[in-house]
C-alpha cells in the first residue's frame, strides 16, 4: 500500500512541474509556477527521506512494513 502512496505522490510532483512549466509559458506568471515547482520539490524530498536507507543499511519504508508484517 505503501509503494502505490510513493508512486502517487511521485506522479503527482512530476504533474506539478509540467503544470508549473505551462502556467509560466501561458501566462507569464512567476509566483505560483514557483510554488508549484517548490511544493514538486517537498514532495520528492518527502519521497526520498522515506525511501533512501539510513546509515544501518534500511530504509524507513521497510521498517514500516516489516511492522505490519508481525
Amino acid at each position: 500500500m505503501t509503494d502505490i502512496v510513493l508512486s502517487i505522490v511521485m506522479l503527482a510532483a512530476l504533474a506539478l512541474v509540467a503544470g508549473a512549466v505551462v502556467l509560466w509559458r501561458r501566462t507569464g506568471q512567476v509566483k505560483q509556477p514557483a510554488l508549484m515547482v517548490l511544493l514538486a520539490v517537498i514532495a520528492v524530498l518527502n519521497v526520498l527521506i522515506w525511501t533512501v536507507p539510513s546509515a544501518g543499511g534500511e530504509a524507513p519504508i521497510t521498517q514500516i512494513k516489516a511492522a505490519g508484517d508481525s
